[in-house]
């Protein structure tokens, strides 16, 4: 059985009254909700056939039906392929700033406030590529190694070589590492490049390998996904979520970086690359993730390198004005990354 014009529309009504209301909805609710002057027991008969088909279900404790997440699905689908002009803002969501963090700390609690949702930001998405490295005596028997990596992230790194070095041993090492490392990511860093170090390093070889550590240790924390987050606690808003175990672990989730990392590359590894994204109940990633929806965009930086925001929230999700939210906040980003208004990635 198909979806016929007559049941897209009631379908449409009965998710838009839930969305709404949070109420399981009714045929005579329906009746006054559509223009299709049917009466309550043809409304019904089509409402049973929408349920046998899986798009909504009669809840034990009502007559009323809810979307299923197939109903979800649909109504998603459709909204996004309307077709129209993103709404045009009065003024700009974001306050100019000049620090990349300060930005998209920014982005996260402007898209908590507007959506009343959970949201995340993830930094953009370099290939960590070693662009300088600068060693300085600190004193007898330490280094200061400053990595400077793609996107101008900079990290410091404290290096114990136990051996007093001079100057000139200090510059040497200098030009043999960024030599070699100039230009590499973690990818391209092996055994033949470690080798190929140590032998024109001759008697500081093992020094090198202290300094080589020190050096892939800082490269590996820049490659870190950086995660900003907003309005964790309006989860507690929505009960149909779950119950207080799964609320709470959606909280921990939010609070744990390394889950929240996990979540994102996931969802995003989901993704056909384009436009906005929608994960609805069993699509989202994770066993608590069940009764909610997440929704997904890119942002792109002017040099390829791509970030994430995310919105999570019950399936009974204002779609809509977050579609349209996200679509306004991403055109917003692009037009920053594009004037290239002085804003800066420090690590």
């Amino acid at each position: 059985m198909e979806l016929d014009e007559r049941k897209k529309k009631i379908l449409k009504a009965i998710i838009a009254n839930y969305l709404e209301t949070g109420e399981p909805v009714g045929s005579r609710t329906i009746s006054k909700y559509t223009d299709l002057n049917l009466s309550s027991a043809t409304i019904r008969n089509e409402m049973a056939d929408l349920e046998e088909m899986g798009y909504i279900i009669q809840p034990h404790t009502s007559a009323g039906r809810i979307p299923t997440d197939m109903g979800y699905r649909f109504y998603v689908d459709s909204l996004m392929e309307e077709k129209g002009d993103v709404e045009e803002e009065k003024s700009s969501l974001l306050e100019r700033v000049d620090r990349m963090e300060l930005l998209l700390k920014q982005v996260a609690k402007v898209l908590a406030y507007n959506t009343n949702y959970a949201t995340m930001v993830t930094a953009p998405k370099y290939k960590k590529t070693v662009k300088f490295i600068q060693l300085s005596r600190v004193d007898m028997d330490n280094l200061l190694a400053v990595i400077v990596v793609e996107g101008n992230i900079i990290k410091n790194k404290l290096i114990d070589v136990k051996v007093e070095l001079d100057n000139e041993d200090v510059l040497k090492f200098n030009i043999l590492l960024n030599t070699f490392l100039q230009g590499a990511s973690l990818e391209d860093i092996n055994l033949e490049m470690i080798q190929a170090m140590k032998a024109q390093s001759g008697e500081y070889a093992p020094i090198l390998e202290d300094i080589f550590s020190g050096i892939v240790d800082a490269i590996h924390d820049a490659n870190e996904l950086e995660i900003y987050t907003s309005g964790a606690t309006n989860i507690l808003k929505y009960p149909e979520i779950g119950d207080i175990r799964q609320t709470s672990e959606l909280l921990e989730t939010f609070e744990d970086k390394n889950e929240l990392s996990h979540l994102i590359e996931e969802t995003v590894s989901k993704a056909d690359g384009t436009g906005i994204q929608v994960y609805i109940g069993e699509e989202a990633p994770g066993q608590n993730m069940k009764d909610c929806s997440i929704v997904t965009a890119t942002y792109k930086m002017p040099e390829g390198a791509e970030g994430t925001i995310g919105i999570l929230g019950p399936k009974r999700m204002d779609y809509k004005k977050v579609v349209n939210t996200l679509k306004n906040l991403t055109i917003e980003l692009d037009e920053i990354f594009k004037k290239g208004e002085g804003v800066n990635n420090d690590g």
